[in-house]
């Protein structure tokens, strides 16, 4: 059956046309009851794929309103804000319609995969719907009828649909279908018209048996509704509508909001758009913050010049357990209040309305509240940055101490804290695997084991290669080619090869795994590792981009087995100087898979002469020779405290914890992996201007060197030392000498602070599209052009990098995507994000291991040095830990000492004693498990010895990091 709608519409020329737009209708469409006889066996167009369908006899939970077997059928606002209870174990037999399924992708792209996940899920039998294209389903919208009238009537009509044509089953005991809906005018409706319908409170307080369940209900009163009693606290936030007109006409900026760390009661709005004026805008005080919460798109109203503030360099955590107490708040904001230096006040605003918010369910604790039989509780969420939120559970006793997901449902105008609801438990606190679960899940790290649907795109096994394999491939096997790795390394990306020419020049290769050839464009695999993005390090165990058949087997490149690889080789002189550069698709057989100790060994070694040994004096002398070209080219040589764990074979817990030692070797792949990194930018970009995807280094904005300059020169007036210790920052060469000549006999570690301290001016490194861009500059490593295509293993990017080049050498097919610019640009966006949150989830975890290590040590004495000083506070780096951390000198319910901050030479007197930068203190390390909430590390200094500072001092171990130069995990 086929209807039709007619209407018209302007074109952009100003032409009038008459569009008629098609609509088929059928009756063959199946219910999906497997009971019913009626249906087809097949359900054409229900867009449920291998679903099950509903179950022949409901298996749901007994109802105290509806005893008898029944499906439930929500409408789309049930199914956007109850989706915590639909994934519930407890709830099955769900009918998802089109209708509800179609707006519920328009208005949330997170809770429409989420409902795709449960009607996929054979356990939980929930089943789609078309009804927009059955014949008896379908209605057209009536004149007057807004869009959203006419699909609560669609939604009705189903219904209705569904519990007569139920009724025409053969069974003794019918089935009813269940309208869930919390739109009252909606209900009132449905119960005029005769159906059952309930609202989602009434049906999961009406399921005796799963009290729990109640806690999982989401609160859905509208955002800016007040809560009974209390006075307004925040304003009234700006109508969307007026809030569009106000940031076009420039009244308004709309940004991205950031939540501060270290201070709740500051954060950043960073404005979207080119402007370069009033880029990053401050917010202070709870007021101004206005209910926004980190990464909310906003809309600031700039404040007058008069009243522009600097960012605060005081830490202030939300540790108050009274939501009512508003006055301690104002007090809080008075010390944000103090005079500063004119230069140092940045533009300042307040957040005026919400454009979108980007809530997440969030992993934290239970604040229990101290009023006996209560049923109202703060949660504290794991991340600083987001305020607590006010929960109701019946389950308090049993969740404390546990670490549980609570989602945000709304934040009324007169509650100091957002209102949410309870989704899960996820185990108790300081448990390992429960702590590991936390941190994936704060970081947005995608760590499911690998579906069905993904693992039946691998090779099957047993696994050779092939003729057709052999197609633009060329057979590299009798090369001496090793890889040199980390100890305990599976997912081995590249290997190497030098020897000397019959002419006398070198032959330099670099070869690394093509699992492009595995991973072939748009199929499932391909989908579940552009999600994933990049592999997860942490200390005990990996998350992998690709399974573990590709990762530790077929494509990583071990030793003694037929590999295939990507390979680029060039001809050198013995000056390093390349004479000619070609890349070829190639199998390769690894003869040693050595770890960067063994290969040291074997360059130093007096004795070994073997083929592998000489090729790898070859590389390391070419190396050396390449980065010093490099440092000469002003490419910058950073610092960054890195830790490694030991840790004990049947526990799996750290019993020993120290700096990593760099070796010769791990300088030297560095060298062959950043050239061959940028030998294939350079290739890709004069391939395809247009849609190569390349990776850059934004200079830093001069503002960000400050606190780098400022610190030196301190240290330079205090030991009255030379010239030598001022910081030039006017090119990446400058910095990079200046660095070098900052030497102080009397303080040998003070060049590796300026360089740690370097590190945290830096910008992030970010993918992008080369037709989306016009800077391409690296700026660290000194390069007009650079991108990743030594790690495909472990980094999406790479794949799509082996992509570009096979299909400019020949070697490969292009695809759509490849060459659409706008859809490589939106991958770029995902990617920088995946690599970021990778970033943070393995900082998160050394933090977590390295409170494991301290916790059966006691008391540990070590030197420190003074990376940052606040207001409060001075920021500290242990040299023999790697571990960083922030050391209070105020404290609740303890004195505070007399405390004198100086910006323009940044130092901070504590009493009698000024405490500088890059000072050398001795500090007292122990952990601090008083608060299960924020278990952390806590310190008392010790040298120098302050007055009255008897009361240690916590510290909280969340290093700042920036991307640094290709560097091998």
């Amino acid at each position: 059956m086929l209807t039709s709608r007619t209407f018209v519409r302007r074109t952009r020329a100003g032409a009038v046309v008459k569009v008629v737009r098609e609509h088929y209708l059928r009756d063959d469409i199946a219910c999906g009851a497997a009971a019913c006889r009626l249906c087809p066996p097949t359900a054409p167009g229900t867009g449920s794929g291998n679903a099950p369908g509903l179950e022949a006899r409901p298996s749901g939970p007994a109802s105290s309103l509806c005893p008898e077997p029944h499906f439930l059928l929500p409408d789309t606002n049930l199914l956007l804000h109850q989706i915590d209870i639909l994934e519930d174990p407890v709830i099955k037999n769900v009918i998802v319609l089109q209708t509800v399924l179609q707006e519920v992708r328009h208005r949330s792209a997170p809770v429409y995969k989420r409902i795709r996940d449960l009607i996929q899920n054979p356990e939980k039998h929930f089943y789609s719907f078309t009804n927009e294209h059955h014949r008896e389903t379908y209605i057209e919208q009536m004149r007057g009828e807004t869009s959203n009238d006419r699909n609560d009537r669609a939604i009705r009509v189903a219904v209705k649909w569904y519990n007569e044509h139920l009724k025409k089953i053969e069974d003794e005991e019918k089935i009813q279908v269940i309208f869930l809906t919390n739109d009252r005018t909606n209900k009132e409706k449905a119960l005029e018209e005769g159906i059952t319908a309930y609202t989602c409170e009434e049906y999961i307080k009406s399921l005796t048996a799963n009290p729990e369940l109640v806690d999982r209900l989401a609160c859905v009163s509208d955002e800016g509704k007040e809560i009974e009693g209390g006075k307004i606290i925040f304003p009234e936030h700006i109508p969307l509508s007026k809030l569009q007109q106000g940031i076009k006409s420039g009244i308004y900026l709309q940004g991205t909001y950031r939540a501060s760390r270290e201070n709740y009661l500051e954060a950043t709005v960073w404005v979207h758009g080119d402007a370069e004026e009033n880029k990053e805008i401050i917010v202070q005080g709870l007021k101004h913050l206005n209910r926004a919460i980190h990464e909310d798109i906003v809309a600031v109203e700039l404040l007058a010049k008069d009243e522009w503030v600097a960012p605060s360099s005081v830490v202030l955590q939300d540790d108050g357990q009274n939501e009512e107490d508003i006055e301690n708040e104002e007090e809080k904001e008075n010390i944000l209040k103090t005079s500063v230096n004119k230069d140092m006040l940045r533009p300042t605003g307040r957040v005026v309305g919400i454009i979108k918010r980007n809530w997440r369910p969030y992993c934290g604790m239970l604040s229990k509240s101290q009023i006996k039989e209560a049923r109202r509780h703060l949660f504290t969420p794991a991340d600083r940055r987001i305020p607590r939120i006010r929960i109701e559970t019946r389950q308090a006793d049993t969740l404390e101490g546990q670490r549980i997901i609570v989602a945000i449902d709304g934040w009324p105008r007169n509650s100091r804290y957002p209102n949410g609801h309870f989704v899960k438990n996820l185990g108790s606190a300081g448990d390992k695997e429960t702590e590991t679960e936390v941190l994936l899940l704060e970081h947005d790290v995608p760590h499911q084991a690998f579906s069905q649907a993904v693992l039946s795109f691998l090779p099957k096994m047993p696994w050779s290669i092939t003729e057709e394999d052999m197609k633009h491939r060329e057979d590299l096997r009798h090369l001496n080619v090793c890889s040199v790795d980390p100890p305990g390394c599976t997912d081995i990306d590249d290997a190497l090869h030098c020897r000397e020419m019959e002419n006398g020049n070198l032959e330099v290769g670099v070869h690394i795994a093509d699992v492009s050839h595995f991973i072939r464009p748009g199929n499932a695999l391909d989908e579940e590792s552009v999600k994933r993005g990049t592999t997860v390090y942490l200390c005990e165990k990996r998350i992998d981009m690709v399974p573990e058949l590709l990762s530790s087997n077929l494509c990583s490149l071990r030793s003694n087995v037929d590999r295939l690889a990507f390979s680029c080789i060039w001809e050198m002189n013995h000056k390093a100087e390349i004479l000619k550069t070609r890349f070829t698709k190639s199998v390769i057989n690894s003869k040693a898979s050595l770890t960067y100790a063994e290969a040291q060994m074997r360059i130093d070694s007096a004795t070994m002469n073997d083929a592998i040994t000489t090729s790898l004096r070859g590389l390391n002398r070419l190396a050396k020779i390449l980065k010093k070209k490099r440092i000469d080219n002003g490419a910058l040589t950073l610092a960054s405290p890195e830790v490694r764990f030991h840790m004990d074979s049947e526990t799996h817990d750290p019993i020993d914890l120290q700096t990593k030692e760099l070796k010769e070797t791990n300088s030297m792949v560095e060298e062959f992996m950043l050239l061959a990194n940028i030998s294939v930018a350079q290739k890709i970009y004069d391939e395809f201007p247009e849609f190569a995807l390349l990776r850059k280094h934004p200079a830093p904005p001069p503002s960000n060197y400050d606190i780098l300059v400022k610190a030196a020169k301190s240290k330079a007036s205090f030991y009255h030392a030379d010239q030598n210790l001022e910081i030039k920052t006017d090119s990446a060469k400058a910095l990079a000498e200046s660095l070098d000549k900052a030497e102080s006999p009397t303080f040998p570690y003070l060049n590796i602070l300026l360089r740690i301290l370097a590190t945290r001016c830096m910008m992030q490194a970010v993918y992008f599209c080369s037709g989306m861009d016009n800077d391409f500059h690296h700026y660290g490593l000194a390069s007009p052009i650079y991108t990743h295509f030594t790690s495909p293993i472990r980094r999406y990017a790479d794949i799509i990098v082996h992509r570009l080049l096979a299909v400019a050498i020949g070697a490969d097919s292009t695809y759509p995507e490849l060459t659409d610019k706008h859809k490589l640009a939106e991958m770029c966006k995902n990617l920088n994000y995946r690599h970021k949150m990778a970033q943070y989830a393995q900082r998160a975890s050394v933090a977590f291991h390295t409170q494991l290590f301290f916790k059966t040590k006691g008391v540990v004495n070590e030197d420190a040095y003074i990376l940052f000083v606040r207001k409060n506070a001075v920021v500290v780096l242990i040299p023999k830990y790697g571990l960083e951390g922030t050391v209070f000198f105020e404290e609740k319910d303890k004195p505070t000492p007399k405390l004198e901050y100086n910006s323009e030479v940044p130092s901070l007197t504590v009493e009698d004693t000024t405490l500088r930068v890059f000072d050398k203190v001795k500090v007292n390390i122990m952990l601090d498990d008083s608060n299960i909430q924020h278990q952390k590390m806590r310190m008392v200094l010790v040298e120098p010895k302050i007055l009255g500072n008897d009361t240690p001092a916590s510290l909280s171990a969340e290093a700042s990091s920036k991307d640094e130069p290709e560097k091998k995990k």
